[in-house]
């Protein structure tokens, strides 16, 4: 069985070339706690669309609104070793 947590980065890196937060690098959602970068897990889903739809959801509330891509999803089987 596979599940799906989903995690929120909100972005406080300096990673940039000039000091800039990056929040984006190509298409994978950038990640630095040493620099500042704050993980949040929203949740574990049983499907990808339950945890797509949770997306939609958090996209409304206040700190997930001001960094609306920065959601990611992954995935794991159950009862494995990772």
């Amino acid at each position: 069985m596979k599940v799906y947590p989903l995690w929120h980065i909100g972005h406080q890196n300096e990673a940039g070339p000039n000091g800039e937060t990056i929040h984006v690098n190509d298409t994978i959602v950038f990640l630095d706690e040493l620099d500042g970068d704050d993980v949040k897990l929203l949740g574990i889903y049983s499907s990808e669309a339950e945890a797509e739809a949770r997306i939609h959801r958090a996209r409304l509330q206040p700190g997930f609104a001001n960094e609306p891509d920065c959601f990611q999803v992954g995935e794991y089987d159950l009862d494995e070793d990772h």
